[in-house]
């Protein structure tokens, strides 16, 4: 298990870690208390990845969806918050499956653990811990 310790300040640094570490799998899990920064730091990857859309918390309308350039390919990505769904039964209703697993795409889901079972490939896992005020590590697993 690989862990990156950042602040506010280094978090464009531990985004750049996270992508070098973690762009093989096109499904990435974020965990961690309310409020840990799940939201911030993909906000941080995307701005690595020269995603020009605003990334904001897709709390109530379940998936924001955001573009970047791979070399000369467009890639997608879908930034999913599964908090507000009761089951996988709502995930797969509210039309999470047919984001996740696309060609040309990752998919990066906050509260992924409310529907574990709609994760049936090998997805990085993040779980994020609140240091301090302003400090925080991601431990990255399989």
């Amino acid at each position: 298990m690989q862990a990156i310790s950042y602040t506010l300040s280094d978090i464009d640094a531990a985004a750049a870690a996270l992508w070098e570490a973690g762009k093989a799998y096109t499904v990435w899990s974020f965990a961690g208390d309310m409020g840990a920064g799940k939201t911030t730091l993909i906000a941080a990857i995307c701005h690595h990845l020269k995603v020009e859309d605003a990334v904001s918390s897709p709390t109530y309308a379940i998936v924001n969806e955001y573009q970047f350039q791979d070399g000369a390919i467009t890639k997608t990505i879908y930034h999913c918050d599964w908090y507000r769904l009761k089951d996988a039964n709502e995930a797969r209703d509210a039309g999470i499956e047919e984001c996740m697993y696309q060609p040309n795409a990752y998919s990066f889901i906050e509260w992924a653990s409310i529907a574990p079972e709609l994760l049936d490939k090998p997805y990085l896992k993040i779980e994020i811990e609140v240091l301090s005020e302003g400090e925080r590590v991601a431990r990255l697993s399989v």
